[in-house]
């Protein structure tokens, strides 16, 4: 316990609790000398299977549509789906010591472990400190330029990779997703008590997958049950930023590599930082 209480290298005086793995001062990554980064966007959930990384996706397409820079940083090191998303192939290029990201159509910078793998499906069998690794090298080697908003990807979970990402990039602040169901949201409120612990301000919440508009008569059905993104989000004391619902549009447009062509207003007004 002792250990707990002594200098961790960066900090003047003795404070109780401080450590290495615990001090603000000393784990923050400062920016390479390619980049000119204003905001630092983290995309969390918690619990899988939400469809964090489409809204991250429609994040940066909101954002770039408001005359936003954009850049995508893709931290789900093993489940990787931005780069099958944006239909990219292309590998990331080198400038000087560093990696080039790989734009999309649009113009939105993604750098993803998906782009220097032989294949998209080979998978990534690494323990967390190699995973935890590479996220940090995604922002001390890659030479993103100048960007007004990068968009970080976080897996699920709050683990060791989320709380590398959490703790060793300068994130503004975080967007949490969720879908209606209760257990979706148990396991949200662990990410975002996380993020709150490390003292990362929550921007909002988005509830996804929230219904599903019948195509014939327009009819909207709770597939997971009602929405309950408003009660969620002001019992957390957060703003609720967007209600998304199933599209099958976007679900195919994701899968053939076009989500830039889907059509919708979402994330298109909203003033994160």
């Amino acid at each position: 316990m002792a250990e707990e209480n002594s200098k961790c290298g960066t900090c003047s005086e003795k404070t109780e609790g401080c450590s290495p793995d615990s001090c603000e001062q000393s784990l923050k990554l400062p920016q390479n000398e390619y980049n000119e980064i204003k905001h630092v966007i983290g995309v969390m959930s918690g619990k899988g299977g939400v469809g964090k990384s489409s809204v991250t996706s429609l994040l940066a397409m909101g954002l770039q549509k408001q005359g936003f820079k954009v850049g995508i940083l893709d931290a789900d090191i093993t489940g990787p789906s931005i780069p099958k998303m944006f239909g990219l192939h292309e590998r990331p290029g080198n400038y000087n010591d560093c990696l080039l990201p790989v734009t999309t159509s649009s113009g939105i910078k993604v750098m993803s472990i998906n782009l220097l793998l032989p294949n998209e499906d080979d998978p990534v069998i690494w323990r967390g400190p190699i995973l935890a690794g590479a996220v940090k090298q995604f922002w001390t080697d890659v030479a993103w330029g100048r960007v007004d908003y990068l968009i970080v990807d976080l897996p699920p979970g709050t683990g060791d990779v989320p709380l590398t990402a959490m703790q060793s990039l300068p994130l503004d602040g975080m967007v949490v997703v969720t879908s209606p169901q209760q257990l979706a949201q148990m396991v949200v409120r662990k990410a975002i008590k996380m993020s709150s612990q490390l003292g990362i301000p929550l921007l909002g919440m988005v509830e996804n997958m929230s219904y599903f508009k019948c195509p014939d008569c327009g009819k909207e059905v709770s597939v997971f049950g009602p929405s309950r993104g408003e009660q969620m989000a002001l019992s957390e004391g957060i703003r609720l930023l967007e209600i998304l619902p199933i599209d099958p549009a976007l679900a195919e447009l994701c899968d053939q590599g076009r989500v830039e062509e889907y059509q919708t207003d979402a994330f298109s007004k909203e003033s994160l930082c």
